[in-house]
Parts: structure tokens; C-alpha cells; sequence
């Protein structure tokens, strides 16, 4: 089993950072710093146990209002970074 941990510097949101930890390419752990406290839970929760990439291909490109981005985009954007240096 291989697990990574990462931390992500959000941009264009209330949550400052996400952090990750991945066993594979199986989504263990996300806890978000800062952000609307219940719904990042909420994400955090629902996406536990998934695959990466269909968090990513569920969660990219939902906007927070008149934001060019939100909380779960930007948890797309990290898993996204991930997967590519994992790859690599």
C-alpha cells in the first residue's frame, strides 16, 4: 500500500489550504483549512473511499457564487496535481 500525504495552498477561496492523504489512487483523508466549516466537512466526507479521478471529473469547475472557483474545484485542482506527479 502507498500512502501519500500532500498539502494544497487553495487560490481564490475562503479555505486557505487542503490537505490529502491518499492510499493509492483511493482518496483516505481531506480535512480543509478554513472555508465554510459543515460543507467542507461534508465534501470531505462524501469523498472518502473514492478514486481521485472521479472526484475530479465530479467536483471540477463548480463555482462558489460569483467566484471563478470554490472549495470542491479546488479540491479537483489538488487531486489533479497529485495524480499528475504521481504519474510522472
Amino acid at each position: 500500500m502507498i500512502y501519500l500525504n500532500y498539502r494544497y495552498k487553495t487560490r481564490g477561496t475562503c479555505s486557505t489550504e487542503i490537505v490529502l492523504e491518499l492510499n493509492g489512487d483511493i482518496i483516505k483523508s481531506v480535512e480543509f483549512v478554513g472555508g465554510c466549516n459543515g460543507n467542507t466537512k461534508g465534501v470531505a466526507a462524501l469523498v472518502k473511499g473514492m478514486k481521485a479521478e472521479e472526484v475530479i471529473d465530479r467536483l471540477k469547475g463548480i463555482k462558489c457564487g460569483f467566484r471563478p472557483t470554490s472549495c470542491p474545484d479546488q479540491l479537483a485542482v489538488a487531486l489533479s496535481q497529485v495524480m499528475g506527479k504521481k504519474e510522472k
